[in-house]
């Protein structure tokens, strides 16, 4: 891959000041690839001392740290701010009044990248998709890079200059300072109410994702899902995904008559759902969705159907923990959102209906403005118990009520998480109780208890094993 050795954003700026705000991974990034280009580079950050401070490059010399500087924005070229800092930030604001640009380290990436691009965002199964398209390249002998929201800063693919296809999952953040991203192809893969607090209302959030579009050769989208659709009317091709049974040249589930489900596109039979590791409604509309974004990048049909059989998933969403005392125990903790725990339970709760078992579920942290009541017909069907935890969790139980939560649902105010796996050995006790499957699934942040969804997850993981370490000795005891 060659790389410009300016991108358009720059060059019409000239060549002064670059100014990188936010030090976190991917200003990092940005800093090195900028100072590799040979700009002049500043940083400034909120926090006092930023953790990745000493690894900024050493020709890096301004370094503006607590706050925020706005006397340094107003003198900046260009502004390459990071997606945790708000645009609503008074400092990026006086900045964008004075007609200085705010770009992402996106818009950089996609400007200097000379290879296809695959660009995926949604509110939920975006790192899912983006993992398993990015191991069907792999898989079929392409070199890819895979990044962006998902583990390695965007800028940072550039240093592998053999890379053929880069497949990217992209935030709202990241979306709301990009332009014309030119993808080969883009989905949303799905929208729910998602960083409202950030984006003021679902119309602001939409309009930030379908961002995603600006320039694209070629669309995916969810043909459940109208909010997935590009707004403008054009030629581009598209290829949907859905539940149902699909039209010529699309994606959908196809049932036989002896009840077993069927990736399918078109009138063909691609693979049976139960060859597939990764269980639910939810991931066989992920499944679709990185058949139909490898296909039009050109990824062989039979590999990738190889790949989708061997994918597990991902740490953190819908992963299966261990089964303690006839219970399994599910880690869903990078459900941070009522639409990803919305499909985590129908997923989940579809599986244990048929046994008439029910759910268990844990929810709870920082709502972001969320409305919670909506997850309300989803517990009424597959959930039996509730437990919450975190800042928010009297609001959410409130919401629920609100919304008619059924009276056969038992609600529990836990605050923790260790809380929350006491009073599960307590409610599961009896043997009137229907829960065979605990579910932590928070539909919120982490950050009022937890550094991250990662380290909420760990903990419930490693609270899991120790009950079945009890489970296990309960069962040697003579």
């Amino acid at each position: 891959m060659t790389t410009n050795t300016a991108t358009d954003v720059l060059l019409h700026k000239g060549s002064g000041l670059q100014v990188v705000v936010g030090l976190g991974q991917s200003g990092l990034s940005v800093a090195r690839y900028l100072a590799n280009q040979g700009y002049q580079v500043a940083v400034t950050d909120a926090q006092a001392n930023p953790r990745l401070a000493d690894q900024l490059p050493t020709d890096v010399h301004i370094r503006q740290f607590g706050a925020i500087d706005a006397e340094l924005l107003q003198q900046a070229a260009c502004i390459i701010i990071s997606p945790g800092i708000s645009l609503a930030t008074e400092a990026v604001v006086a900045a964008r009044q004075a007609n200085i640009p705010v770009v992402s380290d996106i818009q950089l990436f996609c400007e200097a990248c000379s290879v296809p691009i695959v660009a995926i965002t949604g509110s939920n199964a975006k790192s899912t998709v983006t993992t398993l398209v990015g191991q069907m390249a792999a898989d079929a002998g392409v070199n890819v890079g895979v990044g962006g929201n998902i583990g390695v800063p965007a800028l940072t693919l550039l240093d592998n200059t053999d890379m053929e296809l880069a497949v990217l999952e992209l935030s709202s953040f990241q979306l709301e300072t990009v332009t014309n991203l030119g993808a080969q192809v883009a989905t949303v893969l799905n929208m729910s109410p998602d960083h409202l607090d950030r984006h003021g209302d679902m119309l602001g959030y939409h309009q930030a994702k379908h961002r995603i579009f600006q320039g694209a050769k070629s669309v995916v989208i969810n043909r459940e899902d109208a909010l997935t659709r590009p707004l403008v009317a054009d030629n581009l091709p598209r290829v949907s995904t859905g539940i149902h049974a699909p039209d010529k040249g699309q994606y959908g589930l196809i049932t036989d008559p002896e009840g077993q489900i069927y990736l399918a596109h078109g009138t063909e039979r691609l693979l049976s759902a139960d060859k597939l590791l990764i269980k639910g409604r939810h991931n066989l509309l992920n499944a679709q969705a990185a058949l139909a974004l490898g296909g039009l990048v050109g990824l062989p049909l039979a590999s990738m159907l190889e790949t989708l059989q061997q994918f597990t998933g991902l740490e953190h969403r819908c992963q299966y923990v261990a089964s303690a005392a006839g219970i399994d125990y599910f880690n869903d903790s990078k459900g941070t959102n009522i639409g990803s725990t919305m499909a985590a339970i129908e997923g989940l709760g579809a599986v244990y209906a048929p046994k008439d078992g029910k759910l268990l579920l844990i929810l709870g942290g920082q709502g972001k403005g969320q409305q919670f009541g909506e997850l309300t017909p989803f517990i009424n069907q597959y959930v039996s118990q509730v437990l919450f935890i975190g800042e928010d969790a009297q609001q959410i139980e409130q919401h629920l009520r609100a919304a008619k939560i059924s009276d056969d649902v038992a609600l529990h105010q836990c605050q923790t998480l260790e809380n929350a796996l006491a009073t599960v050995q307590q409610v599961t006790k009896s043997s009137l109780s229907q829960v065979q499957a605990v579910l932590l699934s928070p539909a919120c942040a982490s950050f009022d208890q937890y550094s991250g969804y990662v380290a909420r997850g760990e903990h419930f993981i490693a609270l899991v094993n120790q009950l079945t370490v009890v489970s296990s000795n309960s069962l040697t005891v003579d």
